[in-house]
């Protein structure tokens, strides 16, 4: 708690004192970068200059870059990415990977990360899917707080990312996603209030993308309604070349542009010339002010870091989010005779691939590869040989040959196979979900002599199998950082068992996914989000698809048991949460880790949702035998839904099962709970399109519209009819009439104009 000077904390009363003493010019050129990665200096008035520096799977502090250019940047661990992070469903764990990456941060002199990045999983083809977490917005929640508290425990600040709904690479500078308001809240932006709500990050950077129209570094949606609404007290910060109007997005919220940009003259001229008010650039400079001088007292310059301890957080991290998709026969663990000879298959067993492309990437301080590691571990006890398989996309007969005489004399066989890097980018999405020729290639070349192969896959997103259902094993190996060589060979050895499940779902074709038809735009520079509250998992629930993979499936070299589900109540005000429990017991031979999956869903909703959608979560590290009551707790949101009518979550009463799964598909307990609504739903707003179904739904609609809907319906004989009496059966039941718009009775000379106005002001009255 930061000293308090006239009521105000030290700090928000030394940023207010500033802006007073400030000159115009100070102010704009205050709110544009000096630089590609600092804040400018005042040195007459001791303002401080700020670094920010890439993230999420590490500290990217460049040294040395022409412009924005990559550069080299100083010597960092490199954690595992998030789609990794993400299958873990460990926000312990994820929450220590954030103080790593934060104490790093105080060692090199960065004040700001820019991470963790919560887009949600929209489509597999999306370029940058490897630094967003999952599909689900409540798991990309809960991780994005652990990640954030975690950094910021540290003194450092964070900078929650892209906001919002900029889902795809393709032209995102200048793309148009265009959503509707209910799948906006339910979904997109959903993982950002989690995130802000339970951590405050430092900053939130404004996406490259429009929104509905106008840019998201302008939109005052974004940066000042929803702020205060979720009670956000951070900045907003360009993402990196996004303002396209420096002064319509001061208009707008946005506090910082980044990098450097000569616009600091035109916010000037704005000033001066009226278009621009400065008593609104005063506020936003205050909380930028404030932002930079409390950055700035948190430097730590002195903070060490134990390297050595970090890898091995980075391996142990890489291993938690591996995930067994498939393991026929337990092939997996290799041991016994499977070690006299294994093979290893595919480049990169040698030359991993362990990270993405573009702004995320970090120098590691050192990387582990599978071929050593797997060597190292087993010493005396196998043998293992190699063949590169695969160099490039197309198919090399004499390395697939060699590969294929390789794998015959073996054992066992692990063939590691991916996308190259180029999939995995930053500014480029994917056409098709398929890898490289070469690899498909090497899987098929192997398993025509090899019964016994494990099928390895390093990559961001998920990718087509058109061997699955031959491969008795797969692993999911992601792109698990500098310590994911050591990770995979752990779990192919059995040192580990995996626990990790997938944060996406996995689809059998491309032609399944929800935005297939959409993605990654309409030819006409939109990104229309067609599917709506539908994707990811949600999609296959309501189309009944079967997928490769579902949301939430992992396997383990051991088993578990669920049993006893307990609501603590039958009947729920939705002004109460409801406590639920259940036991998890280790059925198997060894220790593992379980990941227990809560979803809700409403039986008979008032408008159409979701099958299921993923509520709460838990990780249970259990002992061969122990078992564990595993508690949860859910709320209010967690029964709503966001009424777009009435611009507000929405709780009906109704009943909600209560569903307890190790996957989405796989739910082995249920229980169900009525829900009592202590407020009447809230009302819409009424104009001269509202439908007159809409009016009927309310006493003072239906007294209103009475005979006259009567009239209109039955002629001019129920005339008599005083205005006050109810409409008729046959009023109420009338589809023609009830799916009207209110304006057209004015049209038909049922209401006059004034009548009409009168019952929308009424209602709205109430509203």
């Amino acid at each position: 708690m930061q000293a308090e000077s006239g009521g105000l904390p030290e700090i928000e009363h030394r940023a207010a004192d500033l802006v007073g003493r400030m000159t115009l010019e100070e102010k704009a050129a205050l709110t544009v970068g000096r630089d590609a990665w600092t804040t400018i200096s005042i040195e007459r008035l001791g303002i401080p200059s700020i670094r920010l520096s890439d993230g999420p799977t590490g500290v990217r502090k460049v040294i040395a870059a022409p412009v924005i250019g990559l550069g080299t940047s100083v010597p960092a661990t490199c954690f595992p990415t998030e789609s990794c992070l993400g299958a873990t469903w460990d926000v312990d764990l994820v929450r220590e990977v954030g103080r790593a990456i934060g104490r790093e941060c105080q060692a090199t002199g960065v004040q700001v990360l820019l991470g963790p990045g919560v887009g949600l999983k929209r489509s597999p083809l999306c370029g940058r899917n490897f630094e967003y977490f999952s599909e689900d917005p409540a798991l990309s929640g809960e991780l994005a707080a652990a990640y954030i508290d975690g950094v910021q425990q540290e003194g450092v600040g964070t900078s929650l990312k892209h906001y919002v709904a900029n889902e795809c690479e393709t032209d995102r500078l200048t793309s148009d996603s265009i959503v509707d308001e209910r799948t906006l809240r339910e979904l997109y932006l959903r993982p950002f209030e989690i995130a802000v709500t339970k951590a405050q990050p430092w900053t939130l950077m404004a996406a490259y993308s429009r929104l509905n129209g106008p840019y998201c570094t302008e939109s005052r949606y974004l940066l000042r309604d929803l702020p205060e609404e979720w009670g956000y007290q951070g900045i907003f910060v360009s993402d990196w070349f996004a303002v396209d109007d420096r002064v319509a997005s001061l208009a707008g919220g946005l506090h910082l542009q980044m990098p450097a940009a000569p616009t600091a003259q035109a916010v000037v001229d704005a000033v001066r010339d009226g278009r621009l008010d400065e008593a609104q650039l005063d506020a936003l400079i205050r909380r930028l002010l404030a932002f930079i001088l409390k950055a700035d007292a948190a430097r730590r310059p002195s903070t060490t870091v134990d390297f050595a301890a970090h890898h091995g957080l980075a391996r142990r991290a890489a291993g938690e989010g591996m995930v067994l998709l498939k393991n026929e026969g337990g092939l997996l663990p290799l041991a016994g005779d499977s070690l006299a000879e294994i093979a290893l298959l595919g480049a990169f067993a040698q030359e991993p691939r362990f990270q993405g492309a573009g702004s995320s990437q970090v120098n590691p301080t050192r990387v582990e590869t599978l071929y050593d590691e797997a060597t190292r571990l087993l010493g005396t006890a196998g043998h293992i040989t190699f063949a590169r398989g695969y160099d490039g996309d197309a198919p090399d007969p004499t390395l697939l040959q060699e590969a294929q005489e390789t794998a015959r004399h073996a054992r066992a066989a692990v063939v590691i196979v991916g996308l190259p890097v180029s999939h995995d980018s930053e500014g480029g999405d994917r056409t098709s979900l398929d890898l490289p020729p070469s690899h498909n290639a090497l899987v098929e070349a192997v398993l025509a002599v090899q019964p016994r192969t494990v099928v390895v896959l390093q990559s961001g997103a998920a990718v087509a199998m058109p061997w699955a259902d031959r491969v008795p094993a797969i692993i999911q190996a992601w792109l698990g950082g500098q310590g994911g060589g050591g990770a995979l060979a752990d779990i192919l050895l059995g040192r580990v068992s995996p626990s990790g499940k997938l944060g996406e779902t996995f689809p059998a074709r491309l032609e399944d996914t929800p935005a297939y038809l959409h993605y990654p735009d309409d030819g006409q520079g939109r990104a229309v989000f067609a599917e709506g509250l539908f994707t990811g998992y949600r999609w296959y629930d309501a189309r009944k698809i079967e997928p490769l993979f579902p949301f939430g499936h992992g396997l383990s070299y051991t088993s578990f048991s669920y049993s006893n589900i307990e609501l603590d109540r039958s009947t729920l005000l939705d002004t109460e949460t409801l406590a639920l429990s259940l036991t998890v017991r280790n059925t198997g031979r060894r220790a593992g880790r379980e990941i227990v999956q809560i979803y809700v869903r409403e039986q008979r909703p008032r408008l159409r949702r979701p099958e299921q959608e993923l509520k709460a979560f838990a990780s249970v590290m259990l002992e061969p035998g122990e078992a564990r009551v595993v508690r949860f707790t859910l709320s209010r949101r967690d029964f709503a839904f966001f009424d777009p009518q009435a611009n507000a979550w929405t709780v009906t009463a109704g009943t909600f099962d209560i569903l307890a799964g190790a996957s989405s598909r796989e739910i082995r307990l249920r229980a169900s709970v009525a829900v009592r609504a202590t407020q009447p739903a809230a009302r819409p707003h009424f104009d001269r399109y509202s439908r007159v179904e809409t009016f009927m739904a309310y006493a003072e609609g239906r007294a209103f519209l009475g005979s006259r809907l009567s009239k209109a319906l039955l002629g001019p004989e129920t005339g008599e009819a005083e205005p006050e009496t109810p409409a008729s059966d046959e009023v109420a039941s009338d589809p023609f009439l009830l799916s009207l718009p209110i304006g057209r009775l004015v049209v038909l000379g049922t209401l006059t104009e004034q009548e009409m106005q009168a019952i929308v002001d009424c209602l709205n009255a109430d509203d």
